[in-house]
């Protein structure tokens, strides 16, 4: 399984209340799980972006798959796949 994490924004979403947009994330944990990914962590954050979701996925079509869920959903994200910085570290090191 590889790791993504998607930068998510709610600009598209007509949003009510925040309990109406907290309340999507389970329903998004639960159709990653119809995809075969897994919901890792979920972060409201400050700055350009709001959330930051990161799941793993057994395969890029999967991933794939959960980054449409998420647009599904009204959210526009950039999804992109992570790698543990001491997995880097060897891979930089075998270079």
């Amino acid at each position: 399984m590889a790791t993504y994490a998607s930068l998510v924004d709610v600009d598209d979403r007509n949003v009510q209340n925040a309990q109406e947009l907290t309340s999507i994330w389970g329903e998004i944990r639960t159709e990653f799980e119809e995809h075969e990914a897994d919901v890792i962590d979920s972060y409201a954050i400050l700055g350009k972006h709001d959330f930051l979701v990161v799941f793993d996925a057994a395969d890029r079509e999967s991933a794939f798959k959960s980054a449409l869920t998420l647009r599904r959903h009204g959210l526009s994200a950039q999804t992109m796949e992570i790698v543990d910085t001491d997995d880097f570290s060897q891979v930089v090191d075998e270079v």
